[in-house]
């Protein structure tokens, strides 16, 4: 293995509020300390970051960096236990072509993932990501106050990936009964503080079905206002795949989604995800889990 050193590693950003390449970084599990800390330091600056030509990687590889950045987990439904990548392809509704934050339907949902390109079509298939610190940040003082102070309900117990046309209908309803086996329900607060960065970032995405205290109707309409600050052009960056990529992005700081513009081409991409903590929120209260509830597990 050639070691990365600082001194070969750069770091250029690709959007103005989000994103940057990494170059000079040959992920493995025995990567140098310093280049896993010039990482993490650029995830938490930029929220995601992009490594090209990283050809070299399988999953064992791809999982043994992953432990460089904390505890591996498995998403909680769809992983097998003590399974750890899980496959992201097209024909099972994997595009999830929503706006959504990683596994939010759990309190500690994952701190980061890691995305590596497998198979990509030879057009579309992209991924967008936002900044939903920034978007907070761009708030009115009057919709920031009363942010601070909503929770939410997220679950994962509908659609959240969307089915395309081109999907195969029962395909996409087997993997909506396996992602949905186990129906979880947490309550979060919609805006949570960053442990690391001190920033205060938006917690919706997809998975969020209503907000606590509110209607339905009510709940919609607030979460569409403060979601549409979140996905403004000027707040994201899009990623134009080839095989051998890998994207990392800081999963308490962003909300992704893939681009499903490439038919009924392949697309497969490996995810390994790293462990989280529990959002807490500006007035100090942390998530809860509503379904199941810990005594039930």
């Amino acid at each position: 293995m050639t070691a990365s050193t600082l001194d070969q590693i750069t770091v250029t950003k690709v959007a103005g509020r989000i994103g940057a390449v990494v170059e000079g970084v040959r992920l493995s599990g025995d990567l140098d300390p310093s280049a896993v800390q010039a990482v993490r330091d650029a995830l938490h600056a930029h929220k995601v970051v992009f490594f090209r030509g990283q050809d070299h990687l399988t999953d064992e590889i791809q999982l043994a960096f992953t432990r460089l950045l904390g505890t591996p987990i498995g998403h909680p439904t769809v992983n097998t236990e003590g399974q750890y990548v899980l496959p992201i392809t097209s024909e099972y509704g994997g595009a999830a072509d929503q706006w959504h934050t990683d596994v939010t339907f759990v309190p500690a949902y994952p701190l980061a993932s890691i995305l590596r390109a497998i198979d990509i079509p030879s057009h579309g298939g992209d991924t967008v990501w936002a900044n939903t610190a920034t978007a907070y940040d761009e708030l009115s003082p009057a919709l920031q106050e009363l942010a601070n102070g909503l929770r939410a309900i997220h679950t994962n117990a509908y659609d959240y990936a969307g089915l395309s046309p081109d999907k195969d209908p029962e395909a996409f309803k087997r993997y909506l009964e396996v992602f949905a086996s186990t129906v979880y329900e947490t309550e979060h607060p919609v805006v949570r503080v960053h442990p690391v960065t001190g920033e205060r970032t938006l917690l919706l995405g997809g998975f969020v079905q209503r907000l606590v205290g509110y209607s339905r109707e009510d709940s919609r309409l607030l979460v569409d206002l403060l979601q549409g600050h979140v996905t403004r052009l000027e707040n994201t960056v899009r990623w134009s795949w080839r095989e051998g990529d890998v994207a990392i992005w800081d999963n308490r700081a962003t909300q992704h989604r893939a681009v499903s513009d490439f038919g009924g081409a392949r697309r497969v991409l490996h995810r390994t995800t790293v462990d989280g903590d529990v959002p807490v929120g500006v007035d100090g209260r942390a998530s809860v889990a509503v379904k199941p509830r810990p005594a039930d597990n």
